[in-house]
């Protein structure tokens, strides 16, 4: 009983194992790979880029030519305020130095006298 006990272990332990039937090795298939954009989408893509990259230039350039001629327009500004200011400083002193009493000091300084045949009248601003 044992050795028919053992003969049958060994012939358990020695039946083949049932085989898996191999698949065969298939070969990668090659697939079609997978654009996101085609060619036509690409140029139109780069088309769209640097048309905004274009427009981003020149909103600056206009910016910038904006913001130069605001200086200079404050520039002006303050040459015409100046302007301003001498201007009346100026009429000041010319009103200062046009009154009566002065040019007659004057006249009298340099030896000129009154006389009243000769003195015409002309009417003032």
């Amino acid at each position: 009983m044992a050795l028919l006990n053992r003969q049958q272990q060994q012939t358990y332990i020695q039946q083949p194992q049932p085989t898996v039937p191999e698949r065969p090795v298939q070969q990668p298939t090659p697939r079609p790979s997978k654009r996101i954009l085609s060619k036509g989408e690409r140029v139109l893509l780069v088309a769209m880029v640097t048309i905004i990259a274009l427009l981003s230039v020149m909103n600056l350039n206009t910016q910038s030519a904006i913001n130069t001629t605001s200086v200079e327009i404050q520039n002006i500004e303050n040459k015409i305020d100046e302007t301003k200011k001498q201007n009346a400083e100026l009429s000041i002193e010319v009103s200062e130095l046009s009154t009566y009493e002065r040019i007659w000091n004057k006249a009298k300084e340099l030896g000129l006298k009154l006389n009243e045949k000769n003195v015409k009248v002309v009417s003032g601003q």
